[in-house]
């Protein structure tokens, strides 16, 4: 009596697998780099007097954008 082992299924669902793993991690890269460009964007539009009713300086618009970002 013969088995049959069908092992391209599984290498290909691995590998498949992977590439779906590295399109998530793209994505979500892409979406954390747009969060920080369209916060340090708009905060940079920012009158000093409306950073300071935030309490912010204008050295500080870089750290709260990547905080923004990749910290939440």
């Amino acid at each position: 009596m013969a088995y049959e082992t069908n092992t391209l299924g599984a290498v290909g669902n691995g590998i498949m697998d992977r590439v779906n793993t590295l399109i998530a991690d793209y994505r979500a890269k892409a979406a954390r780099r747009k969060i920080y460009r369209d916060t340090l964007r708009e905060l940079s539009a920012l009158s000093h007097r409306e950073l300071c009713d935030l309490g912010l300086n204008h050295s500080e618009i870089k750290r709260v954008a990547y905080q923004a970002a990749y910290e939440s």
